[in-house]
């Protein structure tokens, strides 16, 4: 009997969805290893890959394909995966609303000081803060127009922001102004007062903002990373607020993670962090399964490859 491993803990309705079109498999689904220890050797598909798993790729002679329950990827085995033939398919596309919804959040929260007034509520004080900013009609740069990049562009228009984008391709698109491939990222950087960043780590993104890159920045500019920790240098982004380079950040992703308590971004006053939950959302699960797994899984099972999502073991992403 042919197999499917979910690495999550789904609502039965899910489950049932997933059922109808592979009737004859057994599912076995959980996020805790005791549920699919038994049974991952002989699993054809896994969704919702668990880093526990990788203990067991080496002899998971029957495995085809994975579907990751994340966009990013970095953290899978990405060379054992190729070298095995096994496809890979991200959920990437699942977090443009929350994730760009994270990214106005922040971006509205240190432009009207939201973070400052929530700290003089707790104190019951009444202060004006310094309160001047507005994000209208200013300049926006999104490094990396995927989709959470294309739904942050969009949104930004609906503030008249002037919107530069980097992706590798330099391909133009909808509600972006102007593109810059990387190799311009010098030129695109003094133009914009907030920065954003929404790439996968890879071997060309990893360390790309350093002290070089914040030094290119406006003093009044705002840096947003939701993209990956390790894409910044954090020693030099925390210089860079200590010594007023930069107007102040908002970060989601950090080099370690959780943040260790002694990590001097946590009391800094121009920073607001989240512990990496841009991309929660209440329907994390429905769009997993609804727009990427089945259709891919409908495709498997007619002798299809599962293209949507498809990563390039290449690139990364």
């Amino acid at each position: 009997m042919q197999k499917l491993i979910i690495g999550q803990n789904l609502n039965d309705s899910y489950v049932k969805q997933i059922q109808e079109v592979i009737p004859d498999w057994k599912i076995i689904a959980g996020r805790d290893a005791s549920v699919w220890e038994r049974d991952i050797q002989g699993a054809e598909v896994i969704a919702g890959w668990r880093k526990e798993m990788a203990d067991y790729l080496k002899d998971a002679s029957s495995l085809r394909w994975i579907q990751s329950w994340s966009a990013g990827v970095n953290s899978m085995p990405l060379e054992e995966l190729k070298r095995k033939s096994i496809a890979l398919t991200s959920a990437n596309g699942v977090h443009a609303y929350p994730i760009s919804e994270t990214i106005f959040a922040l971006m509205l929260g240190l432009s009207r000081n939201i973070h400052a007034y929530v700290r003089n509520q707790q104190e019951k004080r009444w202060h004006h803060a310094g309160l001047k900013l507005e994000i209208h009609n200013k300049t926006i740069g999104i490094l990396g127009i995927g989709a959470i990049g294309k739904e942050t562009a969009k949104i930004a228009k609906a503030f008249n922001m002037k919107v530069l984008g980097m992706r590798y391709s330099g391909r133009p698109e909808e509600f972006v102004d102007e593109m810059y491939t990387p190799d311009k990222l010098h030129s695109l950087l003094p133009e914009c007062d907030y920065v954003v960043v929404t790439l996968p780590l890879t071997k060309d993104t990893k360390q790309l903002f350093g002290k070089k890159q914040f030094r290119m920045m406006k003093n009044s500019a705002f840096f947003i990373n939701i993209g990956r920790g390790d894409i910044v240098e954090e020693k030099e982004l925390i210089s860079a607020l200590h010594e007023k380079e930069i107007a102040g950040a908002g970060l989601d992703v950090f080099e370690q993670e959780p943040l260790e308590e002694n990590s001097p971004l946590w009391e800094m006053e121009n920073v607001i962090i989240t512990p990496h939950t841009a991309g929660s959302t209440e329907y994390y699960d429905e769009r997993v399964i609804g727009d990427i797994f089945l259709p891919n899984l409908k495709k498997y099972i007619a002798g299809k490859e599962p293209d949507l999502n498809r990563v390039d073991f290449e690139k990364g992403y």
